[in-house]
């Protein structure tokens, strides 16, 4: 692990898989689900995360954000089914359909060109359809057609229109991990309101309907439907502080580690960092971590975060520099250069969780995650053992 001194996020595949085996405890039996791995699996690394999921019966699939990342796991080996979530920009539509990636489908001019997409593949002697998932805004007012006259009239065409397969209708909750759960129940009644009137209009039936996120996983289990979307929970991360955390274990699947590179004592009146927003009140003994923003780690948590060394909290000193924190181990003699400092994760008795550093920094969880820099290597562990690495900027 030598290489890895400065910085490293270390993955657990096995936290990884333990959270969907509670999740899907909390679900229907027929009921599959969806991992989302979006913005390279929330910052933990869609590929292998996808590789280890990938062999559950009860996973549908994959949903992502872009066409791009859903090529990265179609490059990744990835099988199993996969569905961009958000609006999909024609460049790719050719891609796509020949990847068999299902499309969210909201807009009239995406369905046209679709079609004439898959009529131009035909001419080419690629034989496939566009399959898309219908998105229907039930309150969260992002994307999606209205559950009204327009929508159903949307939905009745996009059966006629050639080279179009409807696959599947999905909305997404926008108050499912607050403590009341009525706005989510309204949705979810306005989104089985929509379907029965699908079903009357066209006389068709939508193979698989989805709304339920990470937080319905939990506490909304009428939502359950086809299949859900793990999100958040998937990585060991709760959606928010008002989700009840007794019905589902999870267990957090990034650890952040670094090492004190210098060690060194200062007098009291020497201030520490940019801006000399902290000065020593008396003599202390302060190190050195190879870590900062620029690596992901807020800046926010400046003279407000902690790491751990020896099982111990270190205060951090001043501003979190680009590439630089300090930290007083005043208190912990033992600290010594090459220790290991742990920034996300356990370290004997103690526990640092994204969770507290987020509402430290100002950060939401989700987004301290997926903020953690390329410049980390992730090293991915299984059983106890390394399983793999991704190198990247790891070339010399």
């Amino acid at each position: 692990m030598e290489r890895y001194q400065r910085v490293y996020a270390q993955i657990d595949l096995d936290a990884v898989k333990s959270n969907m085996e509670h999740m899907k405890a909390n679900i229907g039996a027929a009921t599959k689900i969806m991992g989302v791995i979006k913005t390279d699996g929330y910052g933990h690394g869609a590929v292998p995360i996808a590789r280890e999921l990938e062999k559950l019966d009860y996973l549908y699939g994959f949903a992502v954000a872009t066409a791009e990342e859903a090529c990265s796991l179609r490059n990744g080996g990835i099988s199993r089914p996969i569905l961009i979530l958000g609006y999909t920009f024609p460049y790719s539509y050719e891609k796509m359909i020949q990847e068999e990636v299902s499309l969210a489908l909201f807009r009239r001019d995406t369905l046209e060109t679709l079609s004439r997409t898959v009529k131009s593949l035909g001419q080419k002697g690629i034989d496939k359809k566009a399959k898309v998932h219908i998105k229907v805004d039930t309150g969260m007012s992002r994307i999606g057609i209205k559950p009204d006259q327009e929508g159903l009239s949307f939905v009745a065409d996009a059966f006629k229109t050639p080279g179009i397969e409807v696959e599947g209708i999905f909305t997404h909750f926008a108050r499912a991990d607050e403590t009341d759960k009525t706005p989510a129940k309204q949705q979810i009644a306005l989104f089985c309101r929509f379907i029965d009137q699908i079903r009357e209009k066209t006389g068709r039936e939508i193979p698989i309907k989805h709304c339920s996120n990470s937080a319905g996983i939990v506490e909304l289990p009428q939502a359950n439907m086809d299949l859900v979307r793990a999100g958040i929970t998937l990585y060991g991360l709760w959606p928010s502080p008002q989700v009840k955390r007794d019905i589902v274990t999870l267990t957090p699947v990034m650890s952040l580690y670094s090492t004190i590179v210098y060690v060194k004592e200062i007098e009291a009146g020497v201030s520490v960092s940019y801006g000399g927003t902290f000065t020593a009140p008396e003599r202390m003994r302060i190190a050195t971590v190879p870590v900062g923003y620029g690596d992901g780690y807020p800046r926010g948590l400046s003279g407000k975060g902690f790491v751990l060394v020896h099982g111990k909290k270190a205060p951090i000193l001043g501003r979190v520099c680009m590439d630089q924190f300090m930290i007083d181990v005043t208190e912990i003699p033992e600290a010594v250069e090459g220790d290991r400092v742990t920034l996300i994760g356990r370290d004997g008795q103690k526990q640092i969780t994204m969770e507290q550093l987020g509402e430290l920094s100002g950060r939401f969880n989700y987004e301290f995650a997926c903020c953690i820099g390329k410049r980390v290597p992730r090293i991915y562990i299984k059983d106890g053992k390394i399983l793999d690495t991704d190198e990247q900027s790891q070339d010399f």
